[in-house]
């Protein structure tokens, strides 16, 4: 019977992709059809003499036309027709029933008349008309709903009238340029953290509000503004001044009455606190390898006002193959602080089940929306590999978030380098050191493949997010949170944001990691601490270029490897070898340097003894490693590491 449906099925499966294919194909002359009717509404159109009904705008994410920017699925993503001489209408209808259309950009032109009604299509994330002639008011509601824009340039056309409110209601909104227009009236209250903007020469008047008080007091110049950031202070009448003054006495009062009120009454209410016998532990940053005995409840001393609000809320399961429990739960078990680092603190806790969890908690994933980290959690509950750190469950605060994982009996890999050890008690042999260099680079690949879309698919691989479970298999922690931790402090914390490529060109790649594993695979084999791991910002003064460059030049020998490591007999060759390799991994230049799938490849294939120590270069021109290698501004190895932050 399985012999007669089998041409059935292939017979489905044939119409299927007929189906798709007819599917894109209508999509991209659908899209073709569109702009060609949206370019019949602009002037002096020169520029754009390559948008050809017969060839389509994209072919996946190559873009066929001028001014088409592409997705990776083949639609038109936006567009950007910068510089062009272009004028007549913006024509929104048209453009609107495009539907992966998120950006536009139509900068240094000669559009005049009203702005386009841009809140037609309501997912765009960048609106950028600066350098126009556009006139007239903006109406209060144009960017109400728009809660997926990032970006807004308006800056050097003739608007009038009052600033938009709808741009406060922008939760996500990191950059608003309005400056050398006639805005009249005063700036709205705009909230948003890490917004960066710009109203200079306007005609704004009145208090700055307190949510822009930290801004570049240069963006308000030229408009009749006071308060901070700019130096003109608002003049406050006697009469009001004196009201005022009245009016928060009385405030005061009525409040210091009702607090003392509350303060007899809870006393004479409450019982006592079941948890007083806990003992409440601030972190021992000095040394975050050493683990405190002490009992608490996780929660430091600075906090204790507000311990009310911290058991509200659900703990979110994500994986059902583990023992379900309440915050509260998780407050009366006994802990104890395994450490402390640039996100937060994290503990053990023992269940009254016996069961262990480490709980972390982040402080600097205020900016994410609840929406957006509920899915990406879920999204990392669903990975499963055997040298991933299983996350369990979370919990979502506003202003903080508590991640819940499986305990690893052995602690991390920093500890076992870095941390002084008895007499009697050995250290990391090469073999059980290999083994981990081989489970962490089949960690990295499962995440480059689950996660595709992150150029940061770990984003802080270092040795203290390297856990090893009762056997000494590796266990990454701490994988794709890159985008959910507040951009300032990623970049000041997270080691990635430490390579050249960033140090020097402020971006990041899908080799960063890789770059990342290299100075991994360099401490482990050395037993030297990258130094500068200590160190937040961009970089730091080092001297890892000379130390690598002489282990390049000088004669390869046993003296660079970790004088504790054992098990090195017969297996000097395969050593060289991955020092080879992760050199090849922290190569300075990104084009030079390995991707991910030339060192699984290379690492899959080292054995625990044998070998000559031969090994192909990793440049074109046979350096071994490049001469222009980590530069000052790079990274240090250094003997102490015990005093960093994991």
């Amino acid at each position: 019977m399985g012999s007669k449906t089998r041409p059935f099925s292939h017979i489905l499966f044939i119409f299927h992709l007929l189906q798709t294919l007819t599917t894109t194909l209508s999509d991209s002359t659908s899209d073709v059809t569109k702009l060609i009717t949206f370019k019949a509404s602009l002037n002096n159109t020169e520029a754009l003499t390559n948008w050809d009904a017969s060839v389509a705008p994209c072919d996946l994410d190559k873009e066929n036309w001028n001014g088409v920017i592409c997705g990776k699925d083949g639609s038109v993503f936006g567009l950007r027709l910068e510089n062009m001489g272009l004028n007549g209408t913006i024509d929104m209808d048209t453009l609107s029933e495009l539907p992966g259309i998120r950006t536009l950009s139509f900068a240094n032109n000669s559009f005049g008349g009203s702005i386009p009604d841009v809140s037609k299509i309501r997912l765009l994330r960048g609106v950028y008309l600066s350098n126009n002639k556009f006139t007239g008011t903006i109406r209060d509601d144009m960017f109400a709903g728009m809660g997926s824009m990032r970006k807004v340039e308006l800056q050097n056309n003739k608007f009038t009238g009052r600033i938009p409110r709808s741009l406060t209601g922008l939760s996500i909104l990191v950059d608003l340029q309005m400056q050398d227009n006639e805005f009249e009236g005063e700036i709205p209250d705009f909230e948003q953290k890490d917004l960066k903007v710009n109203f200079a020469n306007n005609k704004l008047s009145g208090r700055v509000p307190s949510g822009l008080k930290n801004q570049d007091p240069s963006s308000f110049a030229g408009n009749n503004v006071c308060g901070e950031p700019v130096t003109t202070p608002c003049k406050i009448s006697n009469k009001k001044h004196h009201t005022q003054r009245t009016l928060v006495i009385s405030i005061i009062a009525v409040l210091a009455i009702i607090f003392i009120i509350l303060l007899v009454f809870r006393r004479r209410k409450t019982p006592k606190n079941d948890y007083k016998n806990h003992q409440t532990t601030k972190l021992n940053r000095n040394n975050p390898y050493k683990t405190s005995s002490n009992e608490l409840q996780m929660q430091s001393d600075e906090e204790k006002p507000r311990k009310s609000t911290q058991t509200s809320g659900n703990v979110e399961f994500v994986r059902s193959d583990r023992e379900r429990f309440e915050l509260q739960d998780l407050l009366r078990a006994s802990a104890e602080v395994l450490g402390g680092g640039s996100f937060g603190s994290s503990y053990k806790a023992v269940l009254l089940s016996g069961s262990a969890v480490v709980v972390k908690r982040f402080r600097e994933m205020n900016n994410v929306r609840k929406e957006e980290f509920y899915v990406h959690m879920t999204r990392l509950g669903r990975f499963s590999h055997p040298n991933l750190l299983p996350l369990v469950a979370f919990y979502y605060k506003k202003d903080e978030k508590l991640l819940i994982s499986d305990f690893a009996e052995n602690g991390s890999l920093a500890s076992h380098l870095h941390v002084k050890r008895k007499a009697n008690e050995p250290g990391l042999d090469w073999p059980t050191r290999l083994k981990i260099i081989k489970g962490v680079t089949q960690g990295l690949a499962y995440l480059y493949n689950e996660l595709p879309h992150l150029s940061l698919p770990h984003g802080h691989l270092k040795s203290s997010n390297v856990l090893l479970d009762n056997s000494f298999n590796p266990l990454l922690a701490d994988y794709a949170l890159s985008p959910l931790v507040n951009k300032r402090h990623a970049q000041e914390c997270m080691v990635t944001y430490k390579s050249p490529e960033f140090t020097h060109h402020n971006r990041t790649t899908n080799k960063t990691d890789v770059w990342c594993l290299g100075i991994l695979i360099l401490e482990i084999l050395t037993g030297k601490f990258p130094a500068n791991y200590l160190k937040q910002g961009k970089g730091g003064r080092s001297d890892l270029e000379t130390w690598v460059n002489s282990v390049v030049r000088e004669e390869w020998t046993g003296e660079v490897f970790d004088k504790e490591m054992k098990g090195m007999k017969n297996s000097e060759g395969e050593m060289l070898k991955l020092l080879r390799i992760g050199m090849c991994c922290c190569e300075w230049s990104v084009d030079h340097r390995w991707d991910l799938m030339m060192a699984v490849e290379k690492i899959g294939e080292l054995m625990e003894s044998g070998g000559e120590g031969e090994y192909s270069s990793c440049t074109s021109d046979g350096d071994a490693y490049s001469s222009k290698g980590l530069t000052d501004d790079d990274f240090s190895f250094s003997k102490s590491g015990v005093n960093s932050k994991p």
